[in-house]
């Protein structure tokens, strides 16, 4: 049974979990990771989930505010003995519905295409490809998508 839990980036866990995650991020990326780790850093995000399976973090992601409608969709990250059960689907959806509460009327979200696996979890959960946006325009590694959340 997994548990979700809302936080902000101060959360032990989460910054637990990011390291796993950044660690990942650096072998896939390879030469282009110091690009991307300048767009990734954790500090004042205010809206963050962490999933938990009998009390150990396995999954997280957040959210920041991109404008006043849009939520970007920041730091997903599964344990990668937890994948394929559902769990980053849950964080997104618990994401979606903070955003709503929030009155973002969308998400949006960037991921690599060294990423198979999330780019299926995104588009398993609705998300559709668009251009991409503000910092990833021009980059060919990107990969951005979007929901209607609101």
């Amino acid at each position: 049974m997994f548990k979700t839990i809302r936080t902000d980036s101060d959360n032990l866990d989460f910054i637990g979990l990011v390291k796993f995650l950044d660690a990942d991020l650096a072998e896939r990326d390879g030469n282009d990771h110091a690009f991307y780790a300048q767009f990734n850093k954790i500090a004042k995000i205010k809206h963050v989930i962490v999933a938990y399976e009998n009390g150990k973090p396995m999954s997280c992601g957040a959210l920041k505010e991109y404008d006043p409608l849009t939520a970007e969709i920041k730091r997903m990250y599964t344990s990668p003995d937890k994948r394929g059960k559902g769990i980053a689907s849950l964080v997104l959806a618990e994401l979606e519905i903070w955003a709503k509460e929030l009155s973002y009327t969308k998400c949006i979200l960037e991921t690599g295409k060294r990423q198979p696996e999330a780019i299926g979890l995104y588009k398993k959960n609705g998300y559709k490809s668009i251009p991409n946006f503000g910092q990833y325009i021009g980059i060919e590694n990107s990969l951005c998508f979007e929901k209607e959340v609101g």
